[in-house]
């Protein structure tokens, strides 16, 4: 029998359908098919929504192997890329994040300094003015509130929108737009139709830069434009990139890791007690891996044959880098199913690895070593509103988290 590289051979009951289901009552850990895929099969075929069959990879080892590996591509309209959520022909563009190198290192390059740590740090004193307001308008406001409306999301909105140089009255519109791009129920025409509408935001947006340029990215971007190293569209669609995962990565990170805490009442004592740096910045770090939002895998495809874990994968066959399983990998971290602030959890790889690695994660640790640091202190009896299994969770999104989060205090 002979099978293209993407197509599910006969008599495979055991390829599982992927995105796996979730246990009932386990709301912050991996499938229990990942788990067994990890021990049992840790590089196996899966089936996705249009029927192909990628490589499912699970341990860590492998996972930093492959997006270190240059024969591996993140480029979406390659041949045997395995798509999170079908579009309509010809509607990928190619963001940075989506291209290889030499490509990808060139736009990259745009960027980085705007994202440098020496650069993030100095925005920690205006980040944490932002969280106290924001508190201090939850603390003025009604009790119980919903986390994700006043503290969650408008945080990053905020912070993201000033580094762009976005307005932040805008928000509705970008927020509605990002909710249809990372639905993985949405249609592929919603879908498409969201993307449309936050590509033409952002191209007017680039027009008004060009015309009048400020001390911002996108202005930064704009100045490309203007020297020919960047057409218009490719800098509208940087900026969006920028936007969409500047706001709605950290957004559910610090509701889902605000719940998280208040259902291990002692990690959250240890941080709500402290005032060593030290350990909010490693409470961040296992926060990040114990959560690993992005639980629909980094995609890939190989371009040549490679070796790994004693298999062959072929080229123009899919990859999935499932990194929340990765990151409950025993092997790099004991007793993984544990949430451990203590624990040194650096080489988790919620940010991924390698080239394409989170660019903005530095930005991202700040916002959640400010909040993580400063919300439970100033709120200490905040707790849970409503019973965790009314709490609404996102399964229906690409990143994962909480649609709301109401919560109280006394």
């Amino acid at each position: 029998m002979t099978t293209t590289p993407h197509t599910v051979p006969e008599n495979t009951a055991d390829t599982p359908e992927y995105p796996m289901p979730r246990a009932a009552g386990c709301p912050f850990d991996p499938p229990p098919g990942l788990y067994d895929r990890q021990r049992e099969r840790p590089l196996s075929r899966v089936r996705v929504w249009d029927g192909s069959s990628p490589w499912l990879v699970t341990r860590h080892a492998d996972q930093r192997a492959l997006l270190a590996d240059p024969r591996v591509s993140a480029v979406a309209d390659t041949p045997g890329y395995p798509s999170a959520v079908p579009l309509p022909p010809g509607a990928v563009r190619r963001a940075f994040i989506a291209m290889d190198d030499p490509e990808h290192a060139t736009h990259r390059r745009m960027l980085t300094s705007r994202f440098a740590i020496r650069r993030v740090e100095a925005m920690r004193p205006a980040v944490q003015r932002i969280v106290d307001g924001l508190i201090d308008d939850m603390l003025a406001g009604p009790n119980p509130t919903d986390l994700v409306e006043a503290l969650a999301l408008p945080l990053p909105s905020l912070v993201i929108c000033e580094l762009l140089g976005v307005p932040y009255g805008d928000h509705g519109l970008f927020q509605e737009c990002s909710k249809g791009i990372i639905s993985r129920t949405a249609t592929p025409e919603e879908r498409t139709a969201a993307h449309g509408e936050l590509s033409g935001y952002l191209d007017e947006l680039m027009g008004r830069k060009l015309a009048e340029p400020g001390d911002d990215l996108l202005s930064t971007l704009a100045e490309r434009v203007r020297a020919g190293e960047l057409t218009r569209q490719e800098a509208a669609e940087m900026g969006k990139l920028m936007l969409i995962a500047g706001h709605e990565t950290t957004a559910n990170m610090i509701a889902l890791g605000t719940l998280t805490l208040l259902e291990h009442p002692d990690q959250l004592a240890l941080l709500r007690d402290t005032d060593d740096p030290r350990l909010i910045v490693s409470a961040v770090e296992e926060l990040l891996r114990y959560l690993t939002i992005t639980h629909n895998g980094r995609r890939r495809v190989v371009l040549e044959d490679i070796e790994i874990s004693g298999r062959t994968i072929r080229a123009g066959e899919g990859l999935i880098l499932a990194n929340d399983i990765g990151n409950r990998d025993p092997d790099v971290f004991p007793d993984p199913d544990r949430l451990d602030l203590a624990r040194d959890a650096r080489r988790h790889v919620a940010f991924g690895f390698g080239v394409h690695q989170c660019l903005g994660q530095p930005l991202a640790r700040l916002e959640l070593q400010v909040v993580y640091g400063t919300l439970y202190r100033r709120i200490p009896t905040l707790r849970r509103a409503v019973p965790l299994d009314a709490v609404p969770f996102k399964h229906d999104a690409l990143v994962y988290g909480v649609h709301e989060l109401p919560v109280s205090w006394w």
